[in-house]
């Protein structure tokens, strides 16, 4: 059995403590780690994720075939400040819900006549992270009404909805559990608002969409894949559950 499904399923074993009462307020993850992963992450120079801002930066300025590059179009990264804060949003042209990625993406495709990065390449999180970084301390505001609000009572409804050969659901953990410990984990409210994270477990970067996938995988259920409109509307509804969390990209999560 893998390591994810073991500690979830130390919850049908009984592991964890009495059942904590659910937080009203959004609480970021960054609240719950150790003293020294906090340290690692508050410090730029040794925070592993800068690694891939890095990446991004690098990316931002690069040259496609046809001359264009994200600088020709958008200016310096620092442009990007606010942008990341609003992600998925609603998007006309596609008619749905579109994530930082998948917009990036577009880009590639639409103005630079290059192929897509794929989900989970360094490529692809490193320009994610840099845009997203662009915007650390600023709180995460979401569109919530008008074609978003369909979606996100899509993703809610995943959210709350048992699965998988554990038959957990996201708020077996994140809402009913929040504070008690599973093993060596103090489980906390799964807020997004430092991703793409870089991760100790995988020993890289990763998006919201990879975590998704994660716990998918640790309880046992069917996948959901990074970039489908489920996933894209799920991260939507948890960045609405976390509105007003200030974006702490690149964190650092166990």
């Amino acid at each position: 059995m893998r390591v994810g499904a073991c500690l979830l399923a130390a919850v049908i074993a009984g592991c964890l403590s009495q059942t904590s009462v659910a937080q009203e307020a959004p609480v970021s993850g960054y609240e719950f780690l150790l003293p020294e992963t906090k340290a690692l992450q508050d410090d730029d120079f040794a925070n592993p994720g800068m690694l891939w801002v890095e990446l991004g930066e690098e990316l931002w300025q690069k040259q496609a075939a046809n001359g264009t590059s994200c600088q020709s179009c958008h200016g310096t990264p620092e442009a990007m400040r606010g942008v990341g804060t609003r992600y998925p949003q609603w998007s006309e042209t596609q008619g749905g819900i579109v994530s930082l990625e998948q917009q990036i993406n577009m880009c590639r495709t639409e103005r630079q006549q290059e192929p897509v990065f794929p989900y989970s390449s360094d490529e692809l999180n490193g320009l994610t992270a840099l845009v997203m970084h662009q915007s650390r301390g600023l709180p995460m505001s979401v569109a919530t009404s008008g074609p978003a609000a369909e979606a996100i009572a899509r993703g809610k409804d995943y959210y709350e909805t048992r699965r998988g050969q554990l038959n957990l659901a996201c708020t077996s953990c994140h809402v009913q559990h929040v504070g008690d410990r599973l093993r060596g984990e103090t489980i906390s409210q799964g807020q997004v608002n430092g991703f793409p994270i870089y991760r100790q477990l995988w020993q890289g970067m990763g998006s919201v969409g990879r975590m998704i996938a994660w716990c998918n995988d640790a309880v046992r259920a069917e996948p959901l894949a990074e970039g489908s409109q489920m996933a894209v509307e799920l991260e939507l509804y948890l960045r609405s559950r976390g509105e007003g969390l200030p974006i702490e990209s690149p964190a650092v999560r166990r």
